[in-house]
């Protein structure tokens, strides 16, 4: 039987955030999570404190990187390959969302408990998706005039999600799946060929079903690092043996699924991509 005690946080944030929680480092440990001292870091990677500590924890390095991967994967899967036009899509997304959405994110609520001031916070995080939608404009003379349409969703998404507009109806898994999953799969293959095929829906269910996996997994892990402050209990066995539950042993197998998630899809990228350069 396990017992979990909440922090008293408000409920209403914390409880649906969907992203803010990564993997940790390659042992698979849960840093900061153990039962009892000091309140456990928000991430894994977040510096315990200092101003570029904070943009490191506001910037969510892995979980980043493995939504970038999804960019790679669909570019990948085009028949005919244009290194720079990835390149471009790789800029555009890693602004809008690693930067964009990410700071969006943080301006909503504070879940990351970081002190960057807000102005700051929501001037760096317009410039970012601007920046993005300036690389898109470009682009729409190469690759077609459809590529609007994914412009003008790509910014719909990351503002509605992550500053929850229209009382956070879209701030949902399926949301979160379609747009950081399925959708950098279909706006990169678009890229490189002004089309959509099957094959990049097939990639694209692909990236929006591991991308649930991520966030229920990310949700149990930010449960337990964000909210949940004592955990008692024993794991009883057939035996006859027991074993203590803890905070960390909870934390640890979810993290270390949250690991292996995110460096395999961003190895899958990164081969598929040098397949296609014929490396």
């Amino acid at each position: 039987m396990v017992q979990l005690s909440h922090a008293e946080l408000p409920r209403s944030r914390e409880a649906r955030r969907d992203h803010g929680d990564s993997p940790p480092g390659p042992g698979g440990s849960a840093p900061g999570a153990g039962d009892g001292g000091d309140r456990p870091r928000p991430t894994w990677y977040a510096p315990r404190s200092g101003r570029w500590g904070d943009w490191v924890a506001i910037l969510h390095p892995p979980y980043t990187a493995w939504h970038l991967s999804y960019v790679l994967i669909g570019a990948a899967l085009a028949p005919h390959f244009h290194l720079e036009r990835l390149l471009a899509t790789l800029l555009a997304f890693a602004l809008a969302v690693g930067v964009g959405a990410h700071g969006l994110d943080e301006l909503k609520g504070r879940p990351l408990r970081t002190s960057v001031p807000a102005p700051l916070l929501g001037a760096v995080s317009a410039l970012a998706v601007g920046a993005a939608v300036a690389l898109g404009i470009v682009g729409v003379t190469e690759v077609g005039l459809w590529l609007v349409a994914f412009i003008v969703a790509g910014v719909l998404l990351v503002v509605s999600y992550n500053l929850e507009i229209w009382g956070g109806r879209l701030h949902n898994g399926t949301v979160f799946a379609l747009g950081w999953g399925s959708f950098p799969v279909l706006t990169a293959y678009y890229a490189q060929t002004s089309t959509v095929r099957l094959s990049a829906l097939a990639a694209a269910a692909f990236a929006f079903w591991l991308s649930r996996a991520q966030r229920s997994l990310s949700g149990e892990a930010r449960e337990l690092r964000r909210r949940v402050s004592v955990v008692t209990g024993e794991r009883r066995y057939l035996d006859g043996t027991a074993r203590p539950v803890s905070r960390a042993s909870l934390l640890q197998p979810v993290e270390q699924a949250l690991v292996a998630l995110s460096w395999g899809s961003c190895l899958l990228g990164a081969g598929l991509v040098l397949a296609r350069t014929g490396h």
